[in-house]
């Protein structure tokens, strides 16, 4: 089982909590301190998390074992979870959702949205670096002209506008990835989150929130040359923000970068615990209370992802998020326990003692990453 990247976990982790806090933050005036927190953290949050993404499926291939996974990892959990939350909110929501598993509904498009970009990675793993690229954003400024209502299957603006940060991320190798770690780039970070905050808490005078989902431009009121020249700057800024997180963020081990194996744990199972506070009130509750409606939803937020990836709530969970892994990971102790007992029984050792030590090599010590704690299983989609 090859070594994980505590960097790359800690990335993640604290990627898919600012998910579930901006998932709250949304329940707050966009005019006030939630909603101009929420614009800062979706100029970059996204963009890094599909650049990620790409890094993470730069060897899929149209093989067997990677088309099956592509099934198993993604497919089957979104067709899943798309039903299952879609029951949570007509039953205990009272809304009426539509279009299910055509029009994917929060917060699951984006495994849909994986499933295409793995599909399209081996065109894009064929071409010189510059041009795949430059292809990716001409299919983004083409999305953004797709009308009709036909569009929001598959959401295929919000999927081709996000797709440059997948193909860039693709290109990214380990070595170009160590760039941006140093005391230069840590200092041009701070900066660059600076100026990110800044262009965020004025959203409004330069873009709008509907550049951040990548609607298309049917849905903006912006002339065809304004609307290309914002998605080029909104592109630049996520962009440079992504770089920004991963030179700030922390290279050491420990138990936050563990819990980086669990992002698709957390990504899935959030939307029930988000939606559940809504219906109880949630929303009407942060309205007239700006300040601290914006607390509660960062503490809140952060209480709902570290809680989700902790070992005891993740567990049970594993086998929901992806059941085929568990699976065959049940299979893999069996017939290892039947392999140890067999030849115990064979040299006349002590059984006992041959199963007891399959189960320390397979459960191990709670602690330290390839000493016992395997990762969850995962799609490598918001996890690795």
């Amino acid at each position: 089982m090859p070594s994980r990247d505590p960097w790359l976990d800690n990335a993640k982790m604290g990627l898919v909590t600012l998910v579930v806090v901006g998932h709250l933050l949304a329940y707050l005036p966009a005019d006030g301190p939630g909603g101009k927190l929420y614009d800062v953290v979706y100029l970059w949050h996204m963009p890094a998390f599909v650049l990620i993404t790409g890094y993470l499926s730069r060897n899929f291939a149209f093989t067997r074992r990677r088309m099956w996974q592509l099934f198993s990892t993604l497919l089957v959990p979104y067709l899943f979870f798309e039903g299952a939350l879609a029951w949570f909110r007509t039953v205990v929501g009272g809304e009426k959702l539509r279009d299910l598993w055509i029009d994917p509904h929060f917060p699951v498009w984006y495994l849909l949205a994986v499933v295409a970009w793995r599909l399209l990675t081996p065109l894009f793993r064929s071409l010189p670096p510059l041009v795949g690229i430059g292809l990716a954003v001409a299919i983004a400024m083409a999305g953004s002209f797709l009308t009709g209502d036909w569009t929001r299957y598959l959401d295929l603006p919000r999927l081709s506008g996000f797709l440059p940060f997948f193909v860039i991320g693709l290109n990214i190798t380990p070595q170009r990835l160590q760039l941006v770690r140093g005391r230069l780039q840590t200092g041009l970070a701070l900066g660059a989150v600076a100026v990110i905050v800044v262009l965020g808490l004025n959203l409004d005078r330069w873009a709008a929130r509907g550049y951040l989902y990548q609607r298309p431009i049917e849905l903006l009121d912006d002339a065809t040359g304004t609307f290309l020249l914002t998605r080029v700057a909104v592109l630049v800024v996520g962009l440079v923000g992504t770089a920004a997180w991963l030179a700030l963020i922390s290279r050491r081990g420990g138990w936050f970068s563990r819990m980086g194996a669990a992002t698709m744990v957390v990504y899935l199972v959030h939307g029930f615990a988000v939606k559940g506070l809504d219906y109880a009130g949630f929303g009407d509750w942060v309205e007239p209370r700006p300040l601290l409606g914006t607390a509660a939803a960062v503490v809140l937020g952060v209480a709902i992802a570290l809680v989700l990836a902790c070992t005891p709530v993740r567990r049970p969970l594993e086998p929901v998020v992806d059941p085929f892994a568990t699976a065959e990971e049940a299979v893999g102790d069996a017939v290892q326990v039947a392999v140890v007992v067999s030849e115990h029984e064979a040299g006349g050792g002590d059984v006992a003692a041959g199963i007891a030590a399959v189960e320390e090599a397979t459960t191990g010590g709670v602690g330290e990453p390839g000493k016992g704690e395997a990762p969850a299983p995962s799609s490598g989609a918001v996890s690795g």
